[in-house]
């Protein structure tokens, strides 16, 4: 069954946060109220979960196509070397950072663990900086598990090398 209105076909990869990545794996018809709707079904590999998302507003639920090995050479760089311009004071930080995370979005995700990295480097992370660097590494650590070629590689030991550097 292959679905062009909303531009995900049966077997793409996608991300429905915060759940992580998951694969469309149908369509299925839902009675709600008085209408019969449409939902993707999205299955999550190694595990039993399964979510559903409306045909008609994907967006909505923040689902978005998964990365590709195209996107590769860019999250290697800002993981290097992005930039984010975080608070100082910690309230304000932390709804920054907690805006990421929940956004999902790869690439300010990269550009947050950099920032954090640097940061530890020059002073040490407390705590929730911490556990942020550690979730924004999870998150990027996923999407790009399953890529298979040259720069997803460089990725995952840039994300591996970044887990031996994370502070207990």
């Amino acid at each position: 069954m292959e679905v062009k209105k909303s531009g995900y076909s049966l077997g793409d990869r996608v991300v429905l946060p915060p759940y992580g990545v998951g694969v469309v794996s149908g369509i299925s018809k839902r009675r709600v109220a008085d209408d019969t709707l449409a939902y993707y079904q999205v299955d999550f590999p190694n595990s039993t979960s399964r979510a559903f998302v409306p045909v008609i507003a994907p967006d909505g639920t923040g689902m978005r196509p998964a990365l590709t090995s195209a996107d590769m050479p860019e999250l290697l760089a800002r993981l290097r070397g992005g930039r984010l311009n975080l608070p100082r004071q910690w309230a304000a930080r932390h709804r920054k950072v907690t805006e990421i995370l929940v956004s999902g979005d790869p690439f300010e995700l990269a550009s947050l663990a950099a920032e954090l990295r640097r940061w530890n480097i020059e002073r040490g992370l407390p705590d929730l900086d911490r556990q942020a660097y550690r979730r924004a590494l999870k998150l990027l650590e996923q999407e790009v598990r399953e890529l298979i070629d040259g720069e997803a590689q460089h990725v995952r030991a840039l994300i591996d090398s970044a887990w031996c550097e994370t502070p207990n």
